[in-house]
């Protein structure tokens, strides 16, 4: 497909939409390539803002960065090289290097968790699930005020979260070897109970009953364990978008924030216009994410529309056409289609691992320090 530009439109009542960005980082060993329990360390070094942005993980091999809330793309890109560079000079002083990649390539020899209460009750409740190697994923926030809104938002954007998933995916590499998964951190989560495709909710009433329920029968701790693909914040006044896998580049994590606020806009007009969220088997949008999480872009995804196994590049088009308007409208279109031009010529992250894999007769080594030199890439 050729991305063109398309004309702008207006919807009143609709501002520009907020973005913000939580990623997390591994931190490997240099030498050997398993994880390192330093994150203590780390933050302990951090500074500044940068300080102020991150936070613990339920790994001693994990770190997270929080962006600020931007209006625009440019700023967010700048704010994420910015906590990238940060958190890999702290890491270096700890004597690990920080790494944007979905799951542990190598080993994770400690798998405690942190000394936080919450960390405990999850350990002692989900048992050996909560001692899993560690995994890093990005979450994208969108600013959506009223909680009645967002629900119906992430009703509709169930068909398009395969999608983004596959566009993320990066993460093909466990215990040295290749899953034959584009992102093994998919496949790792599904052992979580309260991990999934955002169901379909007639209301905020059903979504809050729904997760009361789940908290009562013992499958939550509470509201922050909704880890659906899609959800209501618990924290902020946005939808979170926690499908993807943490992305390789900077510009890799932009184009996602792009298309995901154009996916959330796209559905804010259609629920404002009194478009219904397609009704989809929730068996269905289980078989997407997995084939998702499977093929990444390079095979065939579910098309949750029309039914059927379709080339994911398709999907991807599709995506993009849907979503034109909302790209133009916020600023973002040019970008968008120059970034999706790269990903098309480049591959996801998972493709770009198994082309060195390739390319080095399975050096892993190798395919760590190029992961290692794109996260912290201006």
């Amino acid at each position: 497909m050729t991305y063109r530009p398309a004309v702008a439109t207006s919807v009143p009542g609709l501002t520009t939409l907020t973005l913000g960005v939580e990623e997390e980082y591994l931190l490997l060993d240099r030498a050997t390539g398993e994880s390192l329990p330093v994150a203590d360390r780390v933050l302990t070094a951090l500074h500044g803002t940068a300080r102020d942005q991150s936070r613990q993980e339920f790994r001693h091999s994990m770190v997270e960065m929080v962006s600020p809330v931007c209006a625009d793309l440019g700023e967010l890109r700048d704010q994420l090289v910015g906590l990238r560079r940060s958190a890999a000079a702290a890491a270096e002083a700890a004597g690990a290097r920080l790494v944007a990649v979905g799951a542990t390539p190598v080993h994770e020899p400690h798998r405690t968790v942190p000394d936080k209460p919450r960390y405990h009750a999850m350990s002692r409740r989900f048992g050996p699930v909560a001692h899993d190697p560690a995994v890093c994923g990005c979450h994208v926030h969108v600013g959506v005020p009223d909680r009645e809104l967002a629900v119906q938002v992430c009703n509709h954007l169930r068909p398009w979260l395969p999608v983004v998933q596959a566009i993320t995916t990066n993460s093909p590499l466990h215990d040295g070897r290749d899953t034959g998964h584009a992102s093994w951190r998919s496949m790792q989560l599904e052992r979580w109970p309260s991990i999934g495709p955002t169901p379909h909710f007639d209301s905020v009433a059903d979504y809050d009953r729904t997760v009361n329920d789940l908290i009562a029968a013992g499958i939550m701790l509470d509201a922050a364990m909704v880890y659906w693909y899609a959800r209501p914040s618990a924290a902020y006044p946005t939808v979170e978008v926690r499908v993807g896998d943490v992305c390789p580049t900077v510009d890799d994590t932009v184009l996602v924030a792009a298309l995901v606020r154009a996916l959330v806009a796209t559905a804010v007009d259609d629920v404002r216009s009194g478009v219904a969220a397609p009704r989809i088997r929730n068996c269905l949008v289980s078989a997407a994410h997995w084939r998702a999480a499977h093929d990444g872009l390079d095979g065939d995804l579910i098309d949750l529309h029309a039914g059927g196994a379709r080339p994911a590049w398709d999907l991807v088009d599709e995506m993009f056409a849907a979503v034109t308007p909302a790209l133009a409208r916020h600023g973002d279109l040019d970008y968008a289609v120059a970034q999706l031009i790269r990903l098309r010529g480049e591959g996801t992250g998972a493709t770009r691992q198994r082309r060195i894999m390739a390319d080095t007769g399975g050096d892993i080594r190798a395919v760590l320090d190029h992961v290692a030199a794109q996260t912290i890439a201006g």
